[in-house]
């Protein structure tokens, strides 16, 4: 069952992206050396912005907990970060939006399951999400405008 759900997360995951093409990493129109900034002003450079770079590491080295909702809620959170990271780069302004909204929702739910770790367990989630919503600030008050 939890290997159809990951299969299942996986190909909404590749088909479905925040962006108008298929685009497995966030980093890999940077790297090609085309910068994303548009008309718009939204879109950021990733590989440049160090805030993108140690979201990526985060998702990349999030813990597994022994709550199974908590995990299932990581795995949405993870999910929506890299929506998240391809609108901003892509500076698709709705899609932002949207993965902003669905982060708050994320976030708040793994609020609420937090209760039911052991308190060694919740301080490892505490760091990792306070990390990411600092990172998650900086990077929307660089798109916005604001230094």
């Amino acid at each position: 069952m939890k290997r159809l759900f990951i299969v299942g997360i996986v190909s909404v995951f590749i088909t479905s992206c925040a962006t108008e093409k298929l685009n497995l990493s966030p980093l890999s129109d940077s790297a090609a050396g085309t910068n994303s900034e548009d008309s718009r002003g939204v879109g950021i450079n990733i590989t440049e912005n160090i805030n993108a770079s140690e979201i990526t590491n985060l998702i990349s080295s999030f813990p597994r907990f022994s709550n199974s909702a908590l995990n299932e809620e990581v795995i949405v959170l993870k999910y929506t970060l890299q929506n998240y990271l391809y609108a901003v780069e892509s500076g698709n302004v709705s899609g932002k939006s949207k993965a902003v909204k669905n982060l708050e929702k994320s976030y708040k739910s793994i609020q609420k399951l937090r209760r039911f770790l052991k308190k060694d367990d919740d301080e490892v989630l505490n760091r990792y999400l306070v990390r990411l919503k600092t990172n998650i600030s900086v990077i929307e008050d660089s798109v916005n405008g604001k230094k």
